[in-house]
C-alpha cells in the first residue's frame, strides 16, 4: 500500500511542478499570454479597423508622454509607442490588478518575453504598437513592467466613454455637471 500511495504521489505532484516551472520560465506564451482580462479591457484591434492612431512617448524619466486618454466605446485605436530612452520600456494595458500582479511576476523574471497583444516591450530608440479594440466604458490602466518603473511612476489610463462622448472626446456635460467639462482632451 505504501509503494502505491508513493507512485500516485509521484505522478501526481512531477507534472504540477514542471507546470509550475514552465509557466514561470520567462515567457508568456507559456500559459501566462491570456493574463488580462479581455472582458474587462476590450480586445484585440484589427489593423485595417483603426478608427485613429495615438502616438505616446516612453521616456527615462519613467513617463508616458501623453499619460491620460479618452477615447470611445467601440473605437480601436493603434497606440504608437517611442521609447526616446535608453533602457528598454514596455506598455501594457490592463486592470490595475492585472498589472500589479504582472509587475511582482516581471520582479522575479525580468527578461520576460511579451507575445501578447496587449503589450509590447520597446528597445531604446525602437518604435513599438499596439492595436486595441475598447468594448466596455469604464478605466484600463497601462504600465510599464520593467522592474522599478512602475513603482516610478510610469503608468496610465484611458478613459473608455460611452456613446454620451461629444465629438472632441470630452464628456457631455450631466443634469449635475452642467457646464463643468471633466478629463482630457481626446488624443
Amino acid at each position: 500500500m505504501k509503494i502505491k500511495t508513493i507512485q500516485f504521489l509521484f505522478y501526481l505532484v512531477i507534472p504540477i511542478a514542471l507546470a509550475g516551472v514552465a509557466f514561470a520560465s520567462g515567457n508568456h506564451s507559456g500559459g501566462h499570454e491570456q493574463g488580462h482580462d479581455a472582458k474587462a479591457i476590450g480586445e484585440p484591434g484589427m489593423p485595417a479597423m483603426v478608427d485613429r492612431t495615438v502616438h505616446i512617448d516612453m521616456n527615462d524619466e519613467m513617463r508616458y508622454v501623453p499619460d491620460h486618454l479618452i477615447v470611445k466605446q467601440g473605437e480601436t485605436i493603434k497606440f504608437v509607442l517611442k521609447n526616446s530612452g535608453e533602457i528598454d520600456h514596455e506598455f501594457v494595458l490592463g486592470t490595475e490588478k492585472e498589472l500589479l500582479e504582472h509587475y511582482k511576476l516581471m520582479q522575479k523574471f525580468p527578461e520576460m518575453e511579451h507575445e501578447d497583444p496587449n503589450q509590447v516591450r520597446v528597445a531604446p530608440g525602437q518604435v513599438g504598437e499596439v492595436v486595441w479594440h475598447f468594448t466596455k466604458p469604464g478605466k484600463i490602466d497601462f504600465g510599464c513592467l520593467m522592474p522599478g518603473h512602475y513603482d516610478a511612476g510610469m503608468k496610465g489610463t484611458v478613459e473608455v466613454g460611452s456613446a454620451a462622448l461629444g465629438s472632441d472626446g470630452k464628456k457631455a456635460p450631466s443634469d449635475s455637471h452642467k457646464g463643468h467639462q471633466h478629463g482630457s482632451p481626446k488624443i
